[in-house]
């Protein structure tokens, strides 16, 4: 196999073993957890570091998320601060402590961990292990943080594809399999069978610089570079908890960890098990016959599992469609023999609350309350012919006239650990429009009055959201004190307020309209007593306007928006540009709008009171892993959807959720002396920059998959934004980690329509550029003619005058 050497093991070197961890270990007790450390590992503060391990807000990145949460934090030691690996297991369920050993996963994990240390094996060096003194809850397993580790899935995968070669040049990739084949031997031969044996269970790393261990890692982050060329690497092994110890295992228990290595082409398959069982038997004969026959079986098995998992999918989600979803370990659970409508409780990791009543509690509740949901859905029923009627209307004159392009704002919450910090970003960002969430169970809010007083200050507009929470909805008199303390304190300092926050999901405490009718007839009582106050609702998420258009045209309501706030979300849909039920998010915002004008408890202006795509980060992000988006994606969309709400001229404010927050924030707090710019902020920064002062004069012609948005500047330019939303096209320069969003075509002259057909993704501006800007701000090449190839990454080009 070509390529340049990736390196020899340290072993192959002649080098003397790398130090390995001290076997003693002390064990420990704290408030609500029991455990050990490693004698080496040396905390400042034992207790604070247990809980801060212990802790999933304390993430600095997310390595895992699935069934169990792994995840990157920081120790401080007398050593001085050293990053670790904490694999979370959740409380197990009965069918675990059926099966499970008298250790955990946690405790079993780090048992085996130390055994393979002490038996001359690699794994990342176990520092801590925590398990509830309860014997119930969250367990964790802590081990050093390889920064430098290579997940061998992405070696592997590049091989099965016949691109190693050209993904990772300086791997000589027979030697890697070599080296592999000889590991799990060793491996074998001192008693352990993995069972687990996952090409993301395999890690390279090189040795650092100083000839120390490496910084240690208990799973891969993502395709991380393979160890530098001339520096030693060793193989090291993770997610040891299915692992069995004692004696060597069988021959059908060797072909089952083998063949879980998705090593696919025959002739790695070959040097692979050929390495094995040389290091096995001393010597270099072919594998035995019974060998190669078991590792047949067992991978076509392997491989014929997974796809079967992929098949299974939807049927297994089916089967759970009456099941209660396990919350992640941090949540708690609901109060001590709580009724259905009772069950919410607040986690704090994506700053929302968690519904624990499953789909069966909820049913009872629906049913229950059926007669008020009927008369729900007539009163929906009733508008429906004026709305939709409107709707036609709208859609008729959509991009009739320029408009005014503004609004584009940012929610915020209070950052008590970094307030200046917060204050900077906001300068930063350049949005003048702020939406503040205040919380009207907490009697405190000495931050969030600080925040307000400040902001208001600088000069900001500021909008409150009150949500509300199932206490507050049980207690009408604790939420008029809670709305009447709030104007008091809040109105000097912005005028207008929110009355509820996702009024049609039963988590944030409403279970039927009656409910939040009172919240919001006490709340106009109240809040209408401040001069110029404006209040905004009914605040319901995502596309469900039944609910919107019933609240809005009750009879006798008691109450009257002065705007009609919606949380307007689409991740779920993927691009704003997809469709549900026929409607894309251009047509969302219409029929918004014609359910605000033709309302009886409302005027007719519309808000977007709230938007984003999560990240894959874990439990943070606040929709699951299907919704779940990569941060140059999220960027993307953001761009796009401020454009196409806005633009239409019918949205007078979008606001997205928010901006400092894990897993869907435009600034990645975890290091809060200095946080992470994610490419949405810049995005949302430089949007907000470059279309100042613009007016909208409409979309330009252009094939069905790009959108050309022309704007006039102050100064009399014009300025189209374009983009695709059919896929990102090879070799255009926009897609992760570039934000710029085109590529010129050369040799077709402008307006001829040379070039267009040379891709989908071909269009023509009006004019030539005279500069171009990608979406984070960056100057991209200037294009030669007016034909221009448009990816999912928003560009700015600046047309030439005419």
């Amino acid at each position: 196999m070509s390529g340049r050497t990736l390196l020899p093991t340290r072993h192959e070197q002649g080098e003397k073993q790398p130090r390995r961890a001290d076997p003693a270990a002390a064990a420990f007790a704290l408030a609500g957890y029991r455990g050990e450390v490693a004698a080496g590992f040396r905390p400042v503060d034992l207790e604070r570091e247990a809980r801060r391990v212990a802790d999933p807000a304390a993430a600095l990145k997310t390595l895992h998320w699935g069934r169990n949460y792994l995840y990157v934090t920081r120790c401080e030691t007398l050593d001085g601060p050293v990053d670790v690996v904490v694999k979370q297991f959740r409380s197990p369920g009965l069918r675990d402590r059926l099966r499970r050993r008298s250790a955990g996963k946690a405790a079993w994990s780090w048992q085996v961990a130390r055994s393979m240390l002490a038996a001359g094996l690699t794994t990342p060096e176990p520092l801590m292990l925590l398990e509830p003194a309860g014997g119930t809850g969250a367990s964790f397993y802590v081990c050093r943080y390889l920064g430098d580790a290579l997940e061998a899935r992405y070696l592997l995968r590049a091989a099965n594809a016949g691109r190693q070669a050209e993904l990772f040049p300086e791997v000589d990739f027979a030697r890697f399999l070599a080296d592999l084949g000889r590991m799990l031997a060793r491996l074998h031969a001192a008693g352990f069978w993995h069972r687990d044996l996952s090409i993301g269970n395999v890690l390279l790393a090189g040795q650092g610089p100083g000839g120390g261990r490496p910084a240690a890692n208990g799973s891969a982050g993502g395709p991380a570079r393979a160890p530098a060329r001339g520096v030693p690497y060793e193989i090291y092994l993770v997610d040891l908890n299915r692992t069995r110890i004692g004696r060597p295992p069988s021959l059908s228990q060797r072909a089952r960890d083998q063949s879980r290595l998705a090593i696919l082409r025959p002739e790695h398959q070959e040097l692979f098990l050929s390495s094995y069982w040389t290091a096995v038997r001393g010597e270099a004969d072919p594998p035995p016959r019974l060998a190669r026959l078991l590792y047949a079986f067992y991978h076509r098995a392997f491989l014929w599992k997974n796809q079967a998992k992929q098949r299974l999918r939807r049927g297994r989600q089916a089967r759970v469609t009456l099941a209660s979803r396990v919350p992640h370990a941090h949540i708690p659970g609901p109060p001590a023999a709580a009724a259905p409508r009772e069950k919410s409780v607040w986690d704090r990791l994506s700053d929302q609350p968690h519904q624990h009543a499953g789909r069966i509690d909820k049913l009872r509740v629906r049913l229950a309350d059926a007669r008020i949901h009927a008369a729900l859905l007539t009163t929906a029923a009733a508008a429906a012919p004026r709305i939709l009627r409107r709707y036609r209307e709208l859609r008729r004159e959509l991009y009739g006239a320029p408009v005014a392009w503004q609004g584009a704002g940012v929610c915020l919450r209070p950052w008590p650990e970094a307030p200046a910090a917060l204050l900077g970003l906001v300068e930063e960002l350049g949005t003048r429009h702020l939406l503040l969430r205040l919380h009207p169970w907490e009697e405190r809010q000495a931050a969030e009055e600080e925040l307000a007083r400040e902001l208001h200050l600088r000069g900001y507009e500021l909008t409150f959201a009150l949500p509300q929470n199932r206490e507050l909805v049980r207690d009408p008199a604790r939420w008029r004190a809670a709305v009447e303390r709030i104007a008091e304190r809040f109105s000097p300092y912005g005028g207008r307020f929110q009355v509820g926050q996702a009024i049609n999901r039963s988590k944030w405490g409403i279970w039927n309209m009656g409910e939040y009718v009172e919240l919001a007839r006490a709340a106009e009582a109240i809040l209408r007593r401040q001069r110029g106050v404006e209040l905004l609702g009914p605040a319901v998420i995502d596309f469900e306007y039944h609910v919107t258009a019933a609240v809005l045209n009750l009879r006798r309501a008691g109450f009257r928006f002065d705007a009609v706030s919606s949380l307007l979300y689409v991740d779920r849909r993927g691009a704003p540009e997809n469709r549900q039920a026929g409607f894309d998010t251009v047509d969302k915002v219409l029929l918004l709008k014609a359910i605000a004008e033709t309302a009886r408890n409302a005027a007719g202006r519309c808000w977007i009171t709230e938007v984003n795509w999560p990240l894959w980060e874990g439990p943070h992000a606040p929709a699951g892993r299907a919704v779940a988006v990569d941060e140059e994606t999220q960027a993307d969309y953001l761009v796009r959807y401020y454009l196409m709400t806005l633009g239409t001229g019918l949205i007078e404010r979008v606001f997205w959720w928010q901006l400092a927050a894990r897993g869907y924030g435009l600034v990645d707090p975890a290091e809060r002396s200095r946080p992470r710019r994610r490419p949405s902020f810049h995005a949302l920064r430089i949007l907000v920059a470059q279309l100042a002062g613009a007016r909208f004069q409409g979309p330009l012609p252009a094939p069905r998959s790009l959108r050309l948005y022309l704007f006039r500047r102050p100064d009399g330019s014009d300025l189209v934004v374009g983009w695709s939303h059919g896929g990102t096209v090879a070799g255009t320069g926009s897609g992760a980690g570039t934000g710029s969003g085109f590529r010129a075509v050369s040799g077709s002259p402008a307006g001829s329509g040379a070039g267009v057909a040379a891709s989908a993704n071909a269009a023509t501006l009006p004019r030539p550029a005279a500069c171009v800007f990608g979406r984070d701000g960056a100057p991209l090449p200037t294009p030669p003619t007016a034909t221009v190839h448009l990816t999912p990454s928003p560009a700015y080009f600046h047309l030439v005058p005419e």
